[in-house]
């Protein structure tokens, strides 16, 4: 029974850690590295005490399935540095822009440094990190879900937590 203990033990955390690589290995692939990333980890630790600014960067039907608390959807095929709400902010505010895996969020971090932003992160692992790690995620009414917006099929394998909506 021991051995069998074990064995499941180094199971979970070579699955694990094959998972971390294939994220690691995808975000390799698309990304640039130009907006730094920040851990979820660090995030939840900024967003309890409520000293940034969250921006999601996936489509309004994505945003409404479920989002980090407090963040506020800029979307990404319309996005626009001139959003009403962007333009409230001061350009060294720090921003932290999160998608489903962290790709579309440099695409948009990058449009921000453009517009002058200075103080901008990319949520490494986007939602589905964040929803990895358990960390709650709420709908459209505020309410906390485990639903989360996958994109497709295909992106929902590195969601390992929730139930992928697609």
């Amino acid at each position: 029974m021991k051995q069998k203990t074990i064995f499941i033990l180094l199971f979970l955390i070579a699955a694990n850690s094959s998972a971390q690589k294939d994220l690691a290995d995808l975000l390799q692939t698309y990304n640039t590295h130009s907006i730094p990333y920040i851990s979820v980890e660090e995030l939840r630790m900024l967003q309890m005490n409520d000293s940034v600014v969250i921006l999601d960067a996936r489509e309004p039907n994505e945003f409404v399935v479920s989002h980090i608390a407090s963040a506020k959807n800029v979307g990404f095929n319309d996005f626009s540095s001139e959003e009403k709400e962007l333009k409230k902010l001061q350009k060294n505010a720090p921003i932290i822009i999160y998608c489903s895996l962290g790709i579309r969020s440099e695409q948009i971090g990058e449009k921000l440094k453009k517009a002058g932003f200075t103080n901008i992160k990319n949520l490494y692992g986007g939602i589905f990190e964040w929803k990895n790690k358990n960390y709650p995620v709420i709908d459209s009414t505020g309410i906390e879900t485990e639903n989360v917006h996958t994109f497709s099929k295909m992106w929902s394998r590195y969601l390992h937590a929730g139930n992928p909506v697609y």
